[in-house]
């Protein structure tokens, strides 16, 4: 643009220049009238060439604007399409989140329609068995009067509990994961006959049983379907044996592992196979318990 000026200020003075020679060749005599003639038509013609190029000069700079207001345009545009994609991002971000909100909204609705209940009473039947066969205090006893006899490692078992639901998710990290806590008793019974210590007093025989109660977390995994596989990493448990031990010990503390899978039959009623393995510390007053119970179970969601 600088350069523009520079050429229009030089234009104007070659104008003047000439016009005070046209006002100079005027005055001289009529003898000097043709060469005064080819002077100003070879000034006009140089005025010609100036102007041209001053045309030349201005069609440039008009064509570099017309450049540079596409770029901005350009510029524009795209700007507008940059905001246009981060408003449809937003707007499908809140419509991903509302889809959300309303697929959990439904879900509650639907588990109260179907009456689906989160706690569950459940009552416990079958198999277990022991490592060891048990001693006691009036069996298998080398004490006054001879050894009685030797309980069967195999045994029934029959108990109840009950799952207190804690939180559908795992507390935000993992996905259909509930924890439940769980609170049980079981009674497994090992012989009803058992031939007592040679003692008179012992009787005929002894009834070798164990009553169990237990509490452990459960981690129960596809909430909200039908199927639901679950397992117990750890549980705390409290054995009270009978007959006592040689000391007359009746408690003996341990661990508990579980893993079974419930079935929603209908409404909140549940069908379930479980298997549990308990261990204690070891032998206490010369009695071993662990063992290992498996069966199944019915189940009432409230």
């Amino acid at each position: 643009m600088k350069h523009f000026l520079d050429k229009t200020r030089l234009f104007i003075r070659v104008a003047v220049g000439s016009l005070v020679i046209v006002m100079a060749m005027v005055a001289p005599p009529a003898s000097a009238q043709d060469a005064r003639t080819q002077a100003l038509e070879r000034a006009l013609k140089q005025m010609e060439s100036q102007l041209q190029a001053l045309r030349s000069e201005l069609n440039q700079v008009k064509s570099e604007s017309a450049r540079e207001a596409q770029k901005v345009m350009a510029i524009e545009e795209k700007t507008i399409q940059i905001e246009e994609k981060a408003s449809h991002a937003k707007e499908y971000t809140r419509t991903a989140q509302e889809k959300a909100e309303h697929a959990i909204e439904m879900a509650d609705i639907m588990d109260k329609r179907l009456d689906r209940k989160s706690h569950m009473l459940f009552f416990r039947g079958g198999f277990a068995h022991a490592n060891d066969p048990r001693n006691g205090v009036s069996i298998n006893s080398a004490g006054l009067g001879g050894a009685g006899g030797v309980a069967d490692k195999d045994a029934w078992y029959i108990g109840a509990g009950f799952d207190w639901n804690l939180t559908k998710d795992a507390w935000g990290l993992a996905p259909r994961t509930s924890v439940a806590s769980e609170l049980m008793f079981e009674y497994k019974e090992f012989g009803s006959n058992v031939r007592a210590n040679g003692l008179p007093a012992a009787g005929a025989g002894v009834n070798v049983s164990q009553l169990t109660l237990t509490a452990a977390p459960k981690i129960k995994f596809f909430e909200g379907s039908r199927l639901r596989p679950w397992i117990i990493p750890a549980g705390l448990g409290i054995h009270v044996i009978s007959p006592p031990s040689e000391s007359i010990t009746v408690l003996i503390p341990g661990v508990m592992f579980g893993a079974g899978v419930d079935y929603r039959i209908w409404k909140s009623f549940f069908v379930g196979l479980d298997a549990r393995y308990h261990l204690t510390s070891g032998r206490n007053d010369g009695i071993r318990i662990d063992g290992v119970t498996a069966g199944g179970y019915l189940g009432i969601g409230f």
